[in-house]
């Protein structure tokens, strides 16, 4: 993306629940910019981010608010609600004021896992959001230390059937997809795990990297620098669409370990009841933030895949996710606290 005479102003929360950066674009040209609606947007816009800073989610809404700060030409605040796997942020996002000045972007695990697996998660997604457009597509990746004694996954699960529940792995949370694919790995390879759930990725790459914990389960995203800079190693992912340093790396199924093909998305919603006219500039919005060509280097850096598909596609898409998963939860009989 070529900007001139563009500023960025970063805005920080004291509290580590409430972390804010604006991005705010001074001069703009009409190549970028979106015609706005006569009423809107006339003031900034917030992006709630439902983990803490440092994860995958927090980087995609980053990226897309310094995007959507061009197009819309209005500051657009990221705030990080983190806690109860994601539910504490989606949950205020849902009731937040449905005006289109409230995003939240959402992921595989808040809205087809959450559902199912909290009784009392805060939030219905059909009930109280409107999908607005996918954004990225990613596999899972476990990862380990450069230094960790594991140097594959046939390592980590031979270590695991040999030790029982001593073995441990880290997710950025209970019920989390993370979570649920390595619970799924566990009882096909007839091995006993123990979890160690985080709020969010971000503690758990640094715990990881401390050495308190042997293997973190998480999206590319997350660790896609610590893996570049050489003080991550990649043992596995769920699937092939494998890009930037993450190409090469073995996929669950090439080492005989079979129905683990699984894709972590981000996508973003906004609260029921926002204006359809607000939804439709809200879309397309985001759909040409998600086509930049800066934008599409710095997704694939992160070793994710850039969808920014129609809002109509995403909501099969989101629907299918919620039954898909509902199912998982179901026959995994996975418990959260």
């Amino acid at each position: 993306m070529n900007l001139s005479n563009t500023s960025r102003n970063s805005t920080r929360a004291a509290s580590a629940a409430l972390f804010a950066t604006v991005v705010l674009s001074s001069v703009l040209s009409s190549a970028q910019t979106l015609q706005p609606l006569a009423d809107f947007p006339k003031q900034s816009i917030t992006i709630v981010s439902p983990f803490p800073p440092g994860g995958g989610n927090d980087k995609i809404s980053r990226l897309l608010a310094a995007e959507l700060a061009t197009i819309v030409g209005q500051a657009v605040v990221v705030e990080n609600r983190g806690g109860a796997g994601g539910n504490l942020g989606t949950t205020s996002a849902a009731k937040a004021k449905p005006d289109g000045y409230t995003i939240l972007t959402s992921q595989t695990s808040i809205i087809g896992v959450n559902p199912a697996l909290y009784p009392n998660a805060g939030f219905v997604p059909q009930k109280d959001f409107e999908p607005l457009s996918q954004l990225t597509s990613a596999p899972v990746v476990f990862v380990v230390r450069a230094d960790s004694p594991y140097k594959s996954m046939k390592d980590y699960i031979a270590d695991a059937r040999a030790r029982p529940d001593v073995v441990n792995f880290a997710t950025p949370g209970n019920g989390t997809l993370s979570h649920l694919t390595t619970a799924r790995l566990a009882t096909q390879e007839n091995i006993k795990l123990t979890h160690i759930p985080y709020k969010g990725a971000g503690p758990a790459t640094t715990d990881l990297l401390g050495g308190q914990i042997a293997m973190l389960v998480t999206s590319p995203s997350s660790v896609e620098g610590l893996v570049s800079s050489g003080k991550l190693r990649v043992l596995a992912a769920t699937n092939d669409n494998l890009l930037g340093v993450f190409k090469g790396t073995p996929t669950l199924e090439s080492l005989g370990i079979k129905n683990m093909n699984v894709a972590d998305w981000y996508g973003v919603f906004v609260p029921k009841g926002t204006p359809a006219d607000r939804i439709a500039y809200l879309e397309q919005a985001v759909r040409k933030a998600m086509s930049t060509a800066d934008m599409k280097t710095k997704v694939n850096q992160s070793g994710s895949e850039v969808v920014g598909n129609a809002r109509t596609d995403f909501i099969q898409t989101v629907n299918k996710e919620i039954a898909d998963w509902g199912a998982v939860v179901k026959a995994s009989g996975v418990k959260v606290d």
